[in-house]
């Protein structure tokens, strides 16, 4: 890059120099960072976001005004871009105590290695607690399992470096380092990260693939609903939302389409699917439907195949946090998804 003036063989562009005025325990302590190189248009709050994810934005501005960040012994302003040499001190507070209990909650382990875990979530679980008192969450899961996790950036999402719904299944991220979570959430926030969704829509979309470029919004009346600047007053704010489809599997009335998410909006496959016509199959929440083995195949049970939204997490591309290895990870897909594409291919083929 044009703009860097010194290469770090590590790949980070700070190093940290030995903590001084460690207290130990839940005390405040003191680092040290020496910028190697400078990235222009990259201000000092949004720097040390990368390399403490524990810490928000609003908290390192706080910090800043309060003059516990100093640049080369003086105080900062949030804005200032940090050049090649600098030396940034930061007077880091203790984390705020956490109560996660570790419980025994069976995982469907892909990878693991001293850095990283990679999990086959299941349908019905959420990623964390809202609160220290709520339990049954892959938090609680992967405290049991892993001796250390990382702190991210909220007390109650040890290890979470990215979420999936509630009822949504496949492959999930777990950091066991602070080291490891910023360097995976730098990944996310530049958007190098490639993941792969599978997923059986109603319907069959015309075009073999297409991008589906649709800005999303919360839902002004409805809770944890979210829709397109269409159905939405103009009034509202919406983010960015970018997802490429591709149609792999024809049916009649049915396919099987592999979704490219650009952005993470909450939501955003479902929606996206759902506004070209074409919503998941039992994603009641957005336009689909439920059917049984007697809807697709004629005859047999009448209970629904699947209860909730066909979506699969089917794998996730990145460059390992630590060793710096490209990585692709996959997910096999759950029994009742499974079940719905031998029953299509038997019953519903073109």
């Amino acid at each position: 890059m044009a703009d860097e003036t010194m290469e770090n063989p590590s790949g980070s562009d700070s190093a940290d120099l030995p903590p001084e005025d460690q207290d130990g325990g839940a005390a405040a302590r003191r680092e040290r960072l020496c910028i190697r190189r400078r990235v222009s248009g990259r201000r000092l709050d949004k720097y040390l976001r990368g390399r403490f994810p524990r810490m928000s934005r609003s908290m390192l501005q706080r910090l800043i005004k309060d003059g516990d960040i100093t640049v080369n012994g003086r105080p900062a302003k949030a804005s200032y871009e940090p050049a090649s040499g600098d030396i940034v001190e930061v007077l880091v507070p203790p984390p705020p105590p956490t109560d996660i209990a570790a419980e025994q909650i069976p995982l469907d382990i892909i990878h693991e290695d001293d850095h990283l875990l990679a999990i086959n979530k299941e349908a019905g679980i959420i990623c964390h607690p809202a609160g220290p008192t709520q339990g049954g969450t892959i938090a609680n899961a992967v405290a049991f399992h892993a001796a250390t996790l990382s702190r991210g950036d909220d007390p109650y999402r040890p290890g979470i470096v990215h979420r999936l719904d509630k009822n949504t299944t496949g492959v999930m991220l777990i950091a066991k380092s602070d080291e490891a979570h910023w360097r995976l959430s730098l990944q996310f926030e530049r958007r190098t990260i490639q993941k792969t969704y599978f997923g059986i829509c109603e319907g069959v979309p015309s075009r073999d693939q297409d991008i589906i470029d649709q800005p999303l919004g919360a839902h002004p009346l409805i809770k944890d609903r979210y829709m397109n600047p269409g159905q939405l007053p103009r009034s509202m704010l919406f983010k960015e939302a970018i997802t490429r489809y591709a149609v792999q599997e024809r049916f009649k009335g049915f396919a099987i389409v592999h979704m490219y998410p650009k952005t993470g909006r909450t939501h955003q496959l479902r929606v996206h699917m759902s506004s070209i016509g074409h919503p998941l199959m039992g994603d009641t929440y957005y336009g689909g439907h439920f059917f049984s083995e007697q809807n697709l195949a004629g005859s047999g049970a009448e209970e629904p195949l699947i209860a909730t939204q066909s979506l699969h997490a089917l794998a996730i591309e990145f460059v390992h946090p630590i060793a710096e290895q490209p990585m692709r990870l996959e997910a096999p897909l759950p029994a009742n998804l499974r079940n719905i594409v031998e029953l299509l291919r038997a019953h519903r083929a073109q």
